[in-house]
């Protein structure tokens, strides 16, 4: 047996936690660690009773790994209810309902040499205290740990998540539809069918894929972008769907195959739910704030947590309907929504399928194309994409650099935008520039990654924004 802090084992490999869960090579995510990360977890959150909700997505890593965490589970004493290969929103939601902790198996969008793990109380998704809380934990880790053998599924949790959507939006509600789903690797991709089928849409199976396909939904792949054009023009659809590697970020297209931005979708799906108060990422579309949709907005640091905090404190001022979104399209129900078809109990996880169903029906209410949905938004558009093995003490120094001067700062982010008029450091380094450009430059939590947040007046000039600093930031 060796016994020590969890901290010290994770800086020996490397894994800690990112923006969302812990993160990192799957070569470096051992049994071990593994075992450790998850015993910690059990000090720190769960009861000394009772069950654990264990799933995780379609990755090829992820059924061992989820054996390893369920042998420090059944080590501590407890038992677990496997549920099988879900979307994550799914085994948070049904670990919420039964009051469980849960943890599961996922590297969300990130390439498939990479895996993770996300942790929840029974309460919801761990914050950042409790991360820490579970880095200073000591563990003891067995010299051979025993593998069990994963057993069949517990059903429950995929007929709850289904039931929560079929029961709120009501057979029939998409009747005439037809939608294309992005099936690829998306754990999302079955359920997404099943939901879509049940609520009355005719659902067009496209691009399922046995090997694991990385859809980042902040960061659109080139050949995504020109898949979806082609199957538009093969294919007449309203709308094509789909969802990342765990299903917590959705990733949704018109009627031509263009995708939305996933804060774009954020908004559309806020107003539909007539939510009146509205959290949200400091690299989120102003178009929030433009629009004046709602009764009040918060900006907060990158990823679920800090939304989720940012939630909890608007939930605590006032009683009328708090949600959040990010730039990802992951959208987070902070309070129970009840209308006069029924009612949808919050989940304040990201999640994939309630922004698919909302746009939709949007669509449907108003009976009108996709395309034109997003045309009621004030015009403002972004674009993001990174620089891929970037070492963050790299992206560090150069943030560090440009903070302190902007004359450089000016040269190399968007040298045809005007001086830098205002800057925001609530997340990396956020340039407002004089002619209405936004520039916005953030270590991925994730990865080594630089990722570059561009907001201008049109899609062509975000996008150019976008692509021209990463270019200069490549070669200076």
């Amino acid at each position: 047996m060796q016994h020590q802090p969890l901290i010290a084992i994770a800086t020996a490999s490397g894994i800690g936690f990112g923006t969302s869960g812990v993160r990192g090579l799957v070569a470096n995510m051992t049994d071990e660690l593994c075992y450790a990360y998850t015993s910690a977890f059990l000090q720190t959150v769960a009861a000394k009773q009772g069950k654990i909700v264990i799933g995780h997505d379609l990755r090829p890593s992820s059924p061992h790994i989820a054996a390893a965490c369920a042998a420090a589970v059944l080590d501590a004493g407890l038992d677990y209810i496997y549920a099988g290969a879900l979307p994550t929103p799914a085994l948070a939601y049904y670990a919420n309902r039964i009051g469980a902790p849960a943890l599961i198996v996922t590297g969300s969008h990130i390439p498939f040499d990479r895996n993770g793990i996300k942790f929840y109380s029974a309460s919801g998704e761990i914050s950042k205290a409790q991360e820490q809380e579970i880095l200073q934990k000591s563990v003891t880790v067995p010299q051979s740990i025993a593998i069990p053998e994963l057993p069949l599924a517990d059903n429950a949790a995929h007929s709850a998540y289904v039931k929560r959507y079929t029961d709120f939006f009501g057979s029939g509600i998409l009747a005439g539809m037809r939608i294309a789903l992005y099936e690829h690797s998306s754990v999302a991709r079955d359920v997404l069918r099943e939901i879509l089928e049940t609520l009355g849409a005719e659902v067009l199976s496209l691009g399922r894929s046995d090997s694991f396909v990385p859809i980042d939904t902040e960061a659109v792949r080139p050949e995504d972008v020109a898949q979806a054009d082609q199957w538009a023009q093969e294919h007449a659809f309203d709308a094509i769907v789909t969802a990342d590697g765990d299903a917590d970020r959705p990733l949704i297209g018109d009627e031509r195959g263009q995708w939305l931005r996933g804060d774009i979708v954020g908004i559309l799906c806020a107003r539909f739910l007539q939510a009146t108060h509205v959290v949200a990422p400091v690299s989120c579309n102003t178009a929030l704030e433009h629009s004046k949709f709602f009764e009040s907005t918060v900006r907060t640091r990158i990823g679920s947590p800090y939304v989720i905090a940012g939630m909890e404190a608007a939930i605590s001022k006032s009683g009328s309907l708090v949600v959040g979104y990010e730039a990802n399209g992951g959208f987070l129900l902070g309070g129970d929504l009840k209308t006069q078809n029924g009612q949808l109990l919050a989940l304040a996880t990201r999640d994939a399928v309630l922004p698919i169903l909302c746009i939709l029906c949007a669509m449907q209410k108003r009976s009108c194309k996709l395309s034109e949905l997003t045309q009621q938004l004030p015009a403002r558009f972004t674009a993001s994409d990174r620089l891929q093995q970037f070492p963050i003490e790299l992206s560090q120094a150069l943030i560090a650099r440009l903070q302190a001067d902007l004359t450089e700062a000016e040269k190399i982010l968007a040298p045809d935008s005007g001086n830098i008029v205002y800057t925001d450091l609530t997340d990396g380094l956020r340039h407002t520039f004089a002619n209405g450009d936004i520039v916005h430059l953030r270590p991925s939590g994730n990865a080594p990654e630089l990722r570059c947040y561009t907001e201008a007046d049109s899609a062509i000039r975000a996008q150019q924004l976008c692509s021209a600093c990463l270019q200069r930031l490549s070669s200076s």
